[in-house]
């Protein structure tokens, strides 16, 4: 089965979405707003394992990262501090001719509204000279809304971490090197956000900070290299997609002595999937010349305080769940129709599995209800007696399910049931005790 290469696969997959409840237009039914996005019953579910999924990886199975929530809302001179009021801009260029606003950096990639045959460059418009646009989105906090009340909400989500820093380690009495780990929406204010939900002016990300001693900053960048590669190859992404890519010298921000991209090739190109960054003391620096807070760290294995550095990383929620989405988008001719398959991971898919009687008689709905029932306890699964099995299954294989029960006529005469595979169309005969060991064999990973 090969995978569809045509260039209007975002085109099926926002159809997929939508048709399938994974991710719908925000406020349609009021025409709709730019590069917002709801997720729908398959979306949330799938978000929540990718999310639990990550969770996992990075905290639960781990001794030395732990959890953090923190606020969406921060004093305003956090932002001040960071650089992001000063440094975090974009390019930016208007169009007299169409009014349309690009990045001034992307404009060969940009297309023109008027002509979407065409770049801004070549579509006969004039651009007005670049200027720098802050990205954070402005806010007031309280009745009166003037300068002295304004915040911001946060466009990433680290600066808690680092704020957190002490609080963490004194209260869960971590020793570097230790990582904090949190998941959170952020908001950027994109001149050009597109491309579904890649690039979107809401999002969620997924942030790892490890503090270290920075005489072992290499060891640890390349550590947490391996690691993040290896997470999504433990989502069956397809490695043949992914590829490091390197920050060159111009490239680099600000805070970083190295920085590499996980890259995926996209059906729009490659674009960034996760940064693994090394941040050197700059963060925890800056916060401290700020404040006057003594953020050094110190215990028994070391003669003098030092500022620890930090190993980041930091993966696009969203981002990582369109990559789920292009990477498991199949189609396949079955018996003339073309059949679109998700070939999602048991461990993230939404729906693990769908439980249906053949038929409608002859004992085999309720003996399928009572599977259904236990199943349920354990697992998200569905329900399902309406149509021929054969749309049944069509319908699962496009949700992303990975498995299909079938209670039949041999079911009432020795309890066994067919569990079909959505990737390999294999057929296995399982009791429900087994069935419920073999799911979560699967899910488990």
């Amino acid at each position: 089965m090969s995978k569809n290469k045509q260039p209007d696969l975002m085109d099926r997959i926002v159809s997929l979405c939508k048709r399938r409840g994974f991710v719908y237009p925000s406020s349609e039914i009021y025409g709709g707003l730019i590069s917002c996005w709801d997720y729908g019953p398959l979306g949330a579910e799938l978000k929540r394992n990718l999310k639990t999924h990550w969770w996992d990886a990075m905290t639960n199975r781990r001794d030395d990262v732990e959890g953090l929530d923190a606020a969406i809302l921060m004093h305003p001179q956090v932002w001040h501090t960071s650089g992001h009021v000063t440094e975090f801009n974009d390019p930016m260029v208007d169009c007299k001719t169409c009014k349309a606003r690009f990045r001034a950096d992307k404009l060969e990639e940009s297309r023109c509204p008027k002509r979407p045959s065409k770049s801004p460059l070549t579509c006969g418009g004039e651009l007005t000279e670049v200027k720098q646009f802050n990205l954070m989105f402005k806010t007031f906090m309280g009745p009166v809304e003037d300068t002295s009340s304004t915040i911001y909400l946060r466009p990433e989500t680290a600066q808690g971490i680092y704020l957190n820093f002490l609080n963490v380690k004194n209260s869960s009495r971590q020793k570097i090197p230790f990582g904090i780990a949190q998941i959170g929406k952020a908001f950027r204010n994109e001149i050009t956000p597109g491309n579904f939900i890649f690039r979107t002016r809401e999002f969620e990300q997924m942030e790892m900070q490890y503090f270290i001693d920075p005489a072992e900053d290499e060891k640890w960048f390349e550590y947490w290299r391996r690691e993040r590669w290896a997470w999504y190859e433990s989502l069956g992404v397809n490695v043949s997609k992914l590829r490091w890519s390197e920050h060159g010298e111009d490239e680099l921000a600000h805070y970083a002595k190295a920085a590499y991209d996980i890259e995926y090739e996209f059906p729009f190109g490659w674009q960034e999937l996760e940064g693994v960054h090394n941040r050197t003391d700059f963060d925890l620096s800056r916060h401290m010349e700020a404040t006057g807070k003594d953020l050094r760290y110190a215990d028994e294995r070391y003669k003098e305080k030092f500022i620890p550095y930090i190993i980041e990383t930091s993966a696009g929620c969203d981002r990582t769940i369109l990559t789920l989405l292009v990477d498991g988008y199949d189609e396949v001719e079955v018996k003339g129709e073309t059949r679109v398959f998700l070939r999602l991971s048991p461990k993230i898919a939404p729906i693990k599995a769908a439980v249906f009687p053949l038929v409608k008689k002859d004992g085999m709905p309720e003996f399928a209800e009572k599977v259904y029932n236990e199943l349920k306890k354990r697992f998200k699964v569905f329900y399902d007696v309406s149509g021929a099995v054969g749309r049944r299954y069509a319908r699962m294989d496009e949700a992303g399910t990975p498995f299909c029960v079938t209670v039949d006529g041999q079911t009432l005469q020795d309890e066994t049931m067919t569990v079909r595979d959505r990737d390999t169309m294999e057929q296995t005969r399982m009791k429900t005790a087994e069935l419920i060991e073999f799911l979560t064999d699967k899910v488990s990973g």
